[in-house]
């Protein structure tokens, strides 16, 4: 992956069911990651996914799509509250399928690049690698 994430971008690593986030503390040539936060074990009961998902949808599927929404919903609000200026999404195909499209305006536009892959159970200098 060759892209240039600033000092202070935030990077969020996700899958179906939780989510690291992480700021930039080093710069763009050499990435350094510090955690802010993790966010596990959301709230799901209350909401549902958002749009329509098919009947036969499994339980786990349905907390999964509900997780996406929340993890967008949140990043919408910190992008439209200037909680960062920079933003990079790092989440398994089906989370980053699902998350992309509750993406708001502002938040897209603050989106420097995505990658594709389950990186939420590693340690920190695999995921600083494959930033790299």
């Amino acid at each position: 992956m060759t892209m240039k994430i600033p000092q202070g971008a935030l990077v969020v690593v996700a899958n179906g069911g939780s989510a690291r986030v992480f700021s930039n503390v080093g710069d763009d040539r050499n990435v350094t990651l510090k955690q802010e936060a993790l966010l596990e074990g959301m709230n799901l009961d209350d909401e549902g996914p958002s749009g329509s998902m098919p009947s036969e949808s499994t339980a786990s599927q349905l907390d999964e799509a509900t997780f996406a929404k929340q993890l967008a919903q949140g990043l919408n609000e910190g992008a439209l509250k200037n909680r960062f200026a920079h933003l990079v999404l790092v989440a398994d195909a089906k989370t980053l399928g699902r998350v992309r499209p509750l993406l708001h305006k502002e938040t897209q536009q603050r989106l420097i690049g995505d990658l594709a892959k389950d990186l939420t159970n590693v340690p920190l200098d695999t995921i600083q690698s494959a930033l790299a």
